[in-house]
Parts: C-alpha cells; structure tokens; sequence
C-alpha cells in the first residue's frame, strides 16, 4: 500500500453486511474511494445513492457502484458476498454452498487485483479465508478473514457488564472457530492488567463457572439468537471489519483476533482459524504465542481440527 496515493477499497456483495460495512467505512473517514460490486446491481445502485445522500455530513469520499474490474488499483478487497445463513443453520452447513461462490468471486478479482490484501468477511470464515488462500495464491500474510474480531468484542462487553466496566478496558479473546468450537481464554481474561478473579474479589463480585458459563453462551449463541430476532447480523460485524480496515490502512501494528492461515502454532497446520495477531498495512505481520492454559490448548486443537476435516473435503 503506497502512503502517498489514495486509499481504495472495494467491498464485493452489496447485501447488509456489505453495505453496513460500506456505511461505517463512510462514517470512518478512512478512506478515499469506496466500490460497492454485486451482482444485483439494482440494490447496489440504492446503497450507494443512499449513502452519497449523506456525504455533506461526513469526511469527502468517492463512493460509487462498479464490476470486478473496478478491484484494480484497490489496496483492500473485502467479500462480504455469498449465501446467507439460514434460522437453525450453522457456519459450517453454510459451507460447500459458499466455497463454489468463491471460486467465482476470486478468479474475477484476480484477472484485475494482484497485489491487494483480501479480507474475507463471509460465513463460514475461517474456511472461506483457507478457500481464499488457496484459490488466489496470495501470500498468507494478505489473505485475512475477520474471524473473532466480533467474538472478541461481544466477550468484553458481556464481562464489562457483569462486573460494571467500560469492555474498552476489559481484555480477553475468543481464539480459534468463529463459530461453535470456539475457545474462550478465561486463563488471560483481565481487567486493566488484574486478572479477573482478583479484580471480581477486589470489588465482591463472584464470576464464578455458572456466570462464565453464561458469558460464553451468550457470546457463542449471539448470532443465532439475533438472526431468530431480526434475520441477520450486520451493525457488529461492519464495525469489527472496520477495525481491521483501520488496523491496515493507518499501519497501527493492532494487536486482532483475525483469522488467517496457521503453520506450526499451538501444533497446527494447514488451517485458519483466529488467534491474537499483529496487523499493519503488510496485512498480517505476526500471530502471538499467547501462553493459555492446557484446558484452552485442547479446545483450540478441537477446534482446528473440525475447521480442517470440513475444509479436507473440499478438495483444494
């Protein structure tokens, strides 16, 4: 990514992750030029007159419908597009539908895109960022799926409102699937550097396994629960990718649970799922050797080994 040119993105499906996460790059100011593809170009077309409509209220930025060919010159390539995931579906079902919508998508942005980072939003993540990987030959440091980004911030802000603190200064992750084999890391969990238990004693609060429990749930659930509600997810998950767009775009060397392709860590291979993750505008510079505890070991390797039997059946 070249610092003294714009900053382009294209997001590829203009459904309501796409075009929430088109909104809140908008709303950002993070970048210059903004392309909305999707095959239903009708829908695309109101997304993004609507959103120009507003323009006078937010920092200048081109936004305009376009094709594949309008992912030259971009610096980012987000895929928001593919099946959606349907009441009583898991990620994974979602998964042999969504590879063969990818191998479009990929072979299309190839044929005018070499040189961007790819950043997969679609379900199921981590196998669509392994699909993605293995599909554009993109070296795996510009191949990342936004894996527990979202997890990670719906973990900290159950823990903040059960022991009454602002979840920007409660630390903790959900590492591996995004999805139901993910692993909460209670054994790092903490809260401006005092680990939980002996903050939850320091102010009388019990967090005790029942409540843990509870926590977890709701995070692994959310989804569901949200899409019974109201169909789909969209408002937390843009915002998540555009932390991850920020990360990038102004080089911070963030520290991200996102997804990306794991060779030899916690005795994983060949995979991507989410660990702790240093990200600049390289894309993905350094995943972290974060010390959990031997319970949280044989979860995460459970976990990374389900993501790898489903993606074994594809065929890559």
């Amino acid at each position: 990514m070249n610092k003294e040119r714009i900053v382009k993105v294209a997001v590829v499906g203009a459904g309501f992750v796409g075009s929430t996460t088109a909104y809140t790059l908008m709303l950002g100011g993070l970048v210059s030029e903004l392309v909305l593809i999707d095959i239903n170009k009708e829908k695309a077309e109101g997304e993004v007159m609507d959103m120009n409509h507003g323009m006078p209220f937010v920092r200048p930025v081109d936004i305009y419908i376009g094709d594949y060919r309008d992912c030259a010159g971009a610096d980012i390539v987000i895929i928001t597009a593919g099946a959606n995931q349907k009441q009583g579906e898991t990620r994974i079902d979602l998964v042999k539908k969504n590879t063969e919508i990818f191998k479009g998508i990929i072979n299309q942005i190839l044929k005018y895109n070499t040189d961007c980072i790819l950043l997969v939003v679609t379900n199921p993540v981590d196998i669509l960022t392994y699909v993605t990987y293995k599909l554009s030959g993109f070296p795996k440091n510009r191949v990342i799926g936004s894996g527990t980004v979202l997890d990670t911030s719906r973990f900290r802000y159950l823990i903040g409102q059960k022991v009454g603190v602002d979840p920007r200064n409660v630390h903790a992750y959900i590492i591996g699937e995004h999805g139901d084999t993910e692993v909460p890391t209670w054994s790092l969990a903490n809260i401006a550097g005092i680990p939980m238990e002996k903050y939850c004693k320091n102010v009388d609060m019990c967090l005790g396994e029942p409540t843990r429990k509870e926590i977890f749930d709701n995070v692994k659930n959310a989804a569901y629960h949200i899409i019974n509600k109201k169909g789909a997810t969209y408002y937390a998950v843009a915002l998540a990718v555009r932390r991850i767009v920020e990360a990038i775009v102004r080089n911070e060397n963030s520290i991200l649970t996102v997804s990306s392709l794991i060779e030899g860590q916690y005795g994983i291979n060949d995979i991507c799922i989410s660990l702790p993750t240093l990200v600049n505008r390289q894309g993905i510079v350094n995943i972290l050797d974060i010390p959990i505890s031997d319970q949280e070991l044989a979860l995460l390797t459970k976990s990374a080994s389900t993501l790898k039997e489903v993606a074994d059946t594809l065929g890559l």
